[in-house]
């Protein structure tokens, strides 16, 4: 089978986050069939090995899923490939299926499949299993011709809050935000993708109204797509031309929410930092779900940092925030970043790359690889990362270049010859 072959039969197995369990048990027995010694561990990730390699490539097999995933219909439009009405699960399926591939062949490698990136790189958090190999390449990257020497670390912030009952205003209405494009927390922080919570926040922000429920957002790590909120208002309010404003005849309980009004409308979602070195946000912060049911507001963030230094300014400005409006905040899958090194292995897999592609260069991103949290554990390995073409992870419009797949599984079929 071919890699996009594998790719497709990957698809139709559920592996969304926290429930991949299925694609598991898949992965242990494929290794198992093609001969690999398999091992695992608590946090489910799995080591595939043979032989005694020199190096190891790693890759998540969990997916987020939006949209109808993970139920997905692929197609192929213009070269690329996507899924009907859903997040795709090329980030990071289709480094799984290039692994299926190689473990076909019989290569001599160690192959590591961790569990729960998505959610804050759990599995790599929590990993537990001997590896022996010197140098890892991580296939999670999402350009081709580059090779990634560095990624952000990051923290989810959960804030939670008790407001009291109030008064009822005279109108009804649910008011909501839906179908905005999203995207990726990290990579796309900086490309005023619009925040659904934060668009709906600014149209409520100057109304006197109070809030019987708010829902915004779909995952930690994706811009929102949708918010809405179910309120009474002294005024009448009209729909404008993100927000639809549909009237209700049933009572609502509302509750006092001037102050979470005002705290959301405060939040500054997006980039804090700049870092000029490698053309990339430097520090971040992804205002993405908001929820408020029965009087209890939970808000939760997602903020990023190229340094520890920047991870724990965003951090302390989302614990003052939060304080001074009577939050109780925790920190919660607190993650370390990778700091950028060109060594002997980045030069070999940069030469593999300039082979193949006719040009290559290093780059940081403002996202989650789990290298960081793996050389923490493994300080003797050597990291690099690569990928294919991926556009809009994380969203319904997520999509893979099928001529870039094989021109990085090229690579790293040269990266083996020189090793």
């Amino acid at each position: 089978m071919n890699i996009i072959d594998n790719f497709i039969t990957l698809s139709k197995i559920p592996h969304c986050s926290h429930n991949s369990e299925k694609l598991f048990t898949f992965l242990v027995n494929y290794a198992k069939q093609y001969n690999y010694t398999v091992q695992s561990d608590e946090a489910k990730n799995i080591l595939i090995s043979k032989g005694s390699p020199k190096l190891a490539l790693q890759a998540h097999y969990d997916m987020v899923c939006m949209g109808e995933a993970p139920n997905i219909e692929t197609y192929v439009h213009d070269g690329w490939m996507y899924a009907k009405n859903s997040s795709l699960g090329a980030d990071n399926g289709i480094a799984i299926a290039m692994m299926m591939t190689l473990i076909e062949r019989g290569e001599e490698l160690e192959f590591l499949l961790t569990a729960d990136e998505e959610v804050g790189l759990i599995g790599a958090g929590n990993l537990n299993l001997k590896l022996n190999a010197k140098y890892m390449l991580n296939v999670d990257y999402e350009d081709e011709a580059i090779v990634c020497i560095g990624c952000a670390g990051g923290a989810d912030i959960v804030a939670t809050k008790s407001f009291s009952k109030s008064k009822s205003y005279p109108y009804a209405y649910e008011v909501s935000v839906r179908g905005l494009m999203g995207g990726h927390s990290g990579v796309d922080i900086d490309k005023n993708i619009p925040n659904a919570i934060k668009v709906l926040i600014d149209y409520l922000v100057d109304k006197e109204v109070n809030i019987a429920s708010f829902s915004g957002g779909e995952r930690r790590n994706s811009i929102p797509s949708n918010a809405e909120v179910t309120l009474t208002s002294k005024e009448p309010l009209e729909s404008s031309e993100l927000v639809t404003v549909k009237p209700l005849d049933e009572p609502l309980v509302v509750y006092e929410t001037k102050a979470f009004i005002e705290l959301l409308a405060k939040f500054k979602t997006g980039v804090h930092d700049y870092n000029e070195e490698f053309n990339l946000p430097d520090i971040s912060i992804n205002l993405a779900i908001v929820n408020f049911k029965q009087g209890i507001a939970k808000i939760e963030c997602s903020s990023r940092a190229m340094s520890e230094e920047g991870q724990n300014k965003i951090d302390n400005y989302a614990l003052e925030l939060f304080k001074n409006y009577g939050y109780k905040v925790t920190i919660e899958d607190k993650y370390s970043p990778w700091r950028p090194e060109v060594n002997e292995f980045t030069s070999l897999v940069n030469q593999s790359m300039e082979k193949v592609f006719g040009e290559s260069r290093y780059e940081a991103i403002h996202a989650g690889l789990e290298c960081g949290v793996i050389l923490e554990r493994y300080p003797h390995i050597k990291f690099a990362s690569i990928g294919p073409n991926i556009d809009s992870p994380h969203s319904t419009r997520e999509g893979v270049e099928l001529a870039s797949v094989e021109k990085s599984f090229e690579v790293i079929e040269e990266l083996l010859t020189r090793l």
